[in-house]
């Protein structure tokens, strides 16, 4: 679930950096703007767990880091869609920025920033992945209406070949089982394509 700042509760956010001195200046800057940080942890694999347990709102992440980088850390994040991330590191050469890029970071911000800059890093971080996540509902949605869609005409092909039934008909025989059994036009179309391949 994405959500932004003016909704109830502080935002959750996730911190990793192999610096305990950055992770602590970090925590305190975030807790001064009203943000909670759930972990702050060392390390990429102690990140992604703590992301994978927690489910925080948000996770700030160094890109160089011991065991697993940010990078891989974020492009494991985005792929299950478990929380946006947010890069602040030392390191702005361009073959990092693009590999963040394609992990699905959604801002880079680059040491030493300051302070006035991480408030709006965080709420454009999160604004974006609200943004990500509309889409992809939006495409699934979109398929699943596609297979639905090819899985009806297919099943009304077989009823009207077997039962001589015009193709309305045949449709209407679909939506009455859907909603006699309480189960999806999807479902029934999927049922009768089965029992007409035995």
């Amino acid at each position: 679930m994405t959500r932004t700042s003016s909704d109830s509760g502080p935002l959750r956010i996730v911190i990793a950096d192999d610096e305990p001195i950055i992770r602590l200046d970090l925590q305190n800057l975030l807790e001064s703007l009203a943000y909670e940080v759930v972990a702050s942890v060392g390390d990429g694999a102690a990140a992604l767990e703590a992301v994978r347990q927690l489910l925080p709102d948000l996770a700030i992440l160094d890109i160089r880091m011991p065991v697993m980088d940010g990078i891989d850390v974020a492009r494991i994040m985005h792929k299950e869609r478990l929380a946006p991330v947010l890069i602040i590191t030392g390191y702005p050469e361009a073959d990092l920025v693009h590999r963040a890029a394609d992990a699905g970071v959604f801002y880079y911000l680059v040491k030493p920033y300051k302070p006035v800059d991480l408030m709006p890093a965080v709420e454009i971080t999160l604004s974006r992945w609200s943004e990500f996540i509309a889409r992809a509902d939006e495409a699934h949605e979109l398929e699943d209406r596609l297979e639905t869609r090819k899985s009806v005409d297919r099943a009304k092909g077989i009823l009207m070949d077997r039962y001589g039934l015009k193709e309305q008909e045949a449709f209407r025989r679909i939506q009455v089982q859907s909603m006699n059994t309480r189960k999806s036009m999807r479902d029934i179309a999927e049922a009768i394509i089965i029992a007409h391949s035995i």
